[in-house]
């Protein structure tokens, strides 16, 4: 099947988060990680996240910029993803061929100077919050199940 996802993490809050989201993101074959915002250029060593045991920072392109939009790919659909008042629920969601999933961090929310760039906006139905791999991993979960493109079935 034709495509592919990208994601990009705004301010996540602990390098152990960047790490799990980078190790959902190798398991469901994500062509791009980005990282934004302040937090992680304070982080020493991205390369040695413990939580990364699949290293997937060595296999996709794994790029930190300041602002997440200037990483957005070419013809690509950028896709806030938090829990926000008007957002769709990812139950009914149709994924775009091409995805620029975008999360925010586990203490806040994107925020309109995020979300106003992404042309949507959806959140995972739960009784309560997740963490920022959790998320990550749903919701790549949910693409592929859809799209039935997992890579073991």
């Amino acid at each position: 099947m034709r495509g592919y996802a990208a994601i990009g993490l705004h301010s996540p809050k602990t390098p152990e988060n960047i790490g799990s989201a980078l190790r959902a993101a190798g398991c469901y074959g994500a062509a791009l990680v980005v990282l934004g915002g302040e937090r992680p250029k304070r982080l020493k060593s991205l390369g040695r996240i413990c939580t990364d045991t699949s290293r997937y920072y060595r296999h996709a392109p794994f790029v930190l910029v300041d602002d997440l939009r200037d990483a957005i790919p070419y013809d690509c659909v950028p896709v806030a993803v938090d829990l926000l008042e008007g957002a769709r629920s990812l139950f009914d969601y149709v994924h775009p061929e091409r995805a620029y999933y975008v999360f925010g961090p586990e203490d806040g929310t994107l925020g309109k100077s995020v979300t106003g760039w992404c042309r949507d906006t959806i959140y995972v139905p739960t009784t309560g919050c997740m963490n920022l791999a959790a998320c990550v991993n749903v919701v790549l979960y949910d693409r592929a199940a859809k799209r039935r493109t997992l890579c073991n079935g």
